[in-house]
């Protein structure tokens, strides 16, 4: 396993570069599958724009202003943070690789590089407005298209999507919760990735119907991006070994096709530690799982890049609006309900059932996509005949 890049560039390509251990190698895959998201997202909205399906919306800007005070100060501010936090820890790469969560909301970091960045991104954007800047500042309409709105829509859907995946994690993780809340709730592990769908989905829809975007064809046209952001995340959760596996697999493989290691793994070097120390192994990753278990977050990755590449290949055959959110919920549901049996997840105890907190979304989400896919062609149907 690779708990940040250097490991990575150190096993694959034999050479070490001590800069990397400040990457994380599960926020890298997080960051990659956010930007492919917002790539495909953006080809889908284009294309729905040039049939006609979705249209851009007037929006009025005030051209030739100074920067304001308040530009400035938020200007500052993240100069400095990013001098102070990001400089000051490639000047730490020592104590950033043993423990990145603490360095992040410790008081540590470069006060100068902070001072310094926090001068020049002042500074940038004064002089950047000033080169702007009218003796009368002057009002003009822009048309704003779908696609435009896709760098708000990512924006929104990683703060939105990190506070719903630690809510729901908590709630599934109570009692872990209760022990320790702040660190519950600051530490980087620990994500549900259905409760960042529901959080980051109500804060986008709402944000769309005030833009004037199309509901039905915007979840349509995020359904491909969505499955692949999650196909791509999960390889963040394999290559680190960051707990989401599967239960204890001791049995021996019945498929000579498949290599061993894809049967039963031991997640060796794991970014949590878990399982045993590893003989001769000195530093902070060295443990691996015993017994091994099943790698479900590597069934995953295959399982949900094979379904983008469903719903890719279906999206221009079918045209009624919300029908292919509707079968991306039921592929989603039936993939996540199966891949929970052999996965480890705190199990509820409701009427007798023990389900988990994703076998209970994921059976909703089968429902509900199948009453969206419902609902859909009945209203498309209504506007024919009306029409």
């Amino acid at each position: 396993m690779y708990p940040n890049l250097y490991y990575a560039f150190k096993d694959l390509f034999g050479v070490e570069l001590p800069f990397l251990k400040i990457f994380q190698t599960f926020g890298f895959f997080v960051a990659i599958a956010f930007l492919a998201a917002a790539y495909v997202l953006t080809i889908e909205l284009r294309r729905r724009e040039k049939l006609g399906w979705l249209h851009g919306v007037p929006d009025v800007i005030e051209v030739g202003k100074p920067a304001s005070i308040g530009e400035l100060v938020w200007n500052g501010v993240l100069g400095f943070l990013l001098g102070f936090k990001v400089i000051g820890a490639m000047l730490s790469k020592e104590a950033v690789s043993q423990d990145l969560q603490g360095f992040i909301f410790s008081a540590q970091g470069s006060w100068a590089a902070g001072i310094v960045l926090a001068a020049l991104f002042v500074w940038l954007k004064y002089n950047n407005r000033k080169k702007k800047t009218l003796p009368t500042p002057k009002k003009e309409t822009i048309m704003v298209m779908p696609h435009q709105r896709v760098p708000d829509f990512t924006v929104m859907a990683a703060i939105a999507g990190l506070i719903g995946a630690k809510i729901f994690h908590n709630l599934e993780n109570w009692n872990d919760f209760v022990q320790d809340p702040i660190g519950s709730l600051v530490s980087f592990s620990g994500l549900t990735f259905y409760g960042g769908l529901i959080v980051a989905a109500i804060v986008i829809i709402r944000y769309a119907n005030k833009k004037q975007i199309n509901t039905f064809h915007l979840i349509d046209s995020a359904a491909p991006a969505l499955m692949l952001a999650y196909g791509v995340g999960r390889m963040g959760c394999h290559f680190a070994g960051d707990g989401d596996w599967g239960i204890a697999n001791t049995h021996p493989n019945p498929f000579s096709w498949l290599p061993d290691w894809a049967w039963s793994f031991n997640y060796a070097h794991n970014v949590v530690n878990e399982g045993i120390p590893i003989p001769g192994c000195d530093g902070r990753y060295c443990h691996m799982l015993q017994p091994p278990v099943y790698p479900t977050p590597l069934y995953e990755i295959i399982a949900c890049l094979l379904l983008f590449l469903v719903l890719w290949s279906i999206r221009k055959k079918i045209t009624v609006p919300g029908v292919i959110f509707g079968i991306y919920l039921i592929l989603n549901g039936i993939e996540r309900f199966f891949i929970e049996k052999i996965r480890v997840n705190t199990r509820y105890s409701i009427f007798g059932f023990h389900p988990t907190q994703a076998e209970i979304i994921s059976t909703l989400m089968v429902i509900g996509g199948a009453l969206l896919i419902w609902y859909s062609r009945r209203k498309a149907y209504s506007a024919k005949t009306i029409s």
